[in-house]
């Protein structure tokens, strides 16, 4: 089937290279209609494209008679209302993660597509790494044994002067650090151990002070523009805005089978990539590293220091729209199991999200309804 897709939040952090992997793609998909808030952006991007329609209304996208795939890139608080009129027009839908502002807005939307017939994605790209696969097939083998405790560290320190974004306002995001990379790093985890996190205790603060506050920039031009100043200091002149959402998070989670999970998510500049991998694996036979980073993968089945297993030459994740994208929704179209992450995994990830939060609120254990 060749899609005819509208892009919301196209010209953004995220929707640049997905235009660009689509183009790539083969299979005669066309972009048909974007949407985005800066005008002169779009039209840059609708002459990369040959898009017909250019609009700052989500409307005209998801109402576009041409378009049969929606593409929601917005932030968090933006998704549910075009997801919604989606599902009701018979669009099939990319929505990034996390889905929606809250765990209601993810079931809503998820319960809208479920038995619809129609296509659904949630790019939870972590999973597709080379190194995380090859860690799966180790743990579905039965080569670690069981899995007892588990470690997953996700750096991803921001430039010390990154001004104020989206992603630190929490009329806008879900959760800060926890819903961004969090619900990457809990649905790599789910989807390695087969399993869904029981009960989850969190502690989450905003580690970094008051940013810049340069207005609606988004994540590139706030990378860019932090860089600039962390490599050439100049006096503070701007307003500064304080974050309300997380910027760092510690959890611990129980798992099936009395197994002990510890996770640290941040994007404070102070933590610094690199020191350890990204995530241990410790069964009852062996123990396993994942190194994102390095792309290594060790392994200690004895007392004696871990040794490398394996090192993986091309880690990277490729076109995803043609290898996993596109695939996955004609599956969906055709009544088969895609096998690729949907609604119902983003609807599960925000569940977690929700009752870390609240164990952040209460510092008590929260089970996971």
């Amino acid at each position: 089937m060749q899609f005819g897709i509208g892009v919301i939040g196209a010209t953004g952090f995220i929707g640049t290279p997905y235009r660009h992997e689509i183009r790539d793609s083969q299979g005669g998909h066309k972009i048909v209609a974007l949407c985005a808030r800066r005008l002169d952006r779009l039209q840059e991007a609708a002459a990369e494209d040959g898009a017909q329609v250019v609009s700052s209304e989500w409307q005209e996208v998801v109402n576009h008679p041409d378009v049969n795939l929606v593409l929601v890139l917005t932030p968090d608080a933006l998704h549910y209302e075009p997801a919604m009129a989606c599902a009701e027009l018979g669009k099939h839908l990319l929505c990034e993660k996390p889905v929606g502002i809250n765990q209601q807005q993810a079931a809503d939307i998820c319960e809208a597509y479920r038995d619809s017939g129609l296509g659904h994605f949630v790019p939870y790209w972590t999973r597709y790494f080379p190194v995380f696969e090859r860690a799966k097939q180790l743990v579905d083998s039965g080569e670690l044994g069981t899995i007892r405790t588990v470690v997953y560290r996700w750096h991803n320190p921001r430039p010390l002067a990154m001004p104020f974004t989206w992603r630190d306002d929490a009329q806008l995001s879900a959760a800060g650090s926890l819903a961004d990379v969090g619900s990457h790093a809990y649905d790599t985890l789910r989807w390695i151990l087969g399993a869904e996190a029981q009960r989850v205790w969190a502690k989450s603060d905003a580690v970094m002070p008051p940013k810049p506050d340069l207005g609606p920039i988004d994540l590139g031009e706030a990378i860019t523009w932090g860089d600039v100043r962390d490599a050439s200091p100049q006096e503070a002149a701007e307003a500064r805005q304080a974050l309300s959402t997380p910027d760092h998070v510690q959890l611990s989670m129980e798992f099936p089978g009395q197994m002990l999970v510890t996770m640290v998510l941040s994007h404070a500049s102070y933590v610094r990539k690199g020191f350890a991998p990204e995530l241990e694996l410790h069964g009852t036979k062996a123990s396993l590293s994942v190194n994102r980073i390095t792309s290594e993968l060790w392994m200690a089945n004895s007392p004696d220091p871990a040794t490398r297993l394996e090192t993986i030459a091309d880690n990277s994740l490729g076109n995803r729209f043609a290898d996993y994208v596109f695939p996955s929704i004609q599956k969906q179209i055709e009544g088969q199991s895609s096998g690729h992450p949907d609604l119902e995994d983003g609807w599960q990830v925000q569940r977690w999200v929700e009752a870390a939060q609240r164990s952040a609120e209460t510092g008590t254990w929260v089970e996971l309804d």
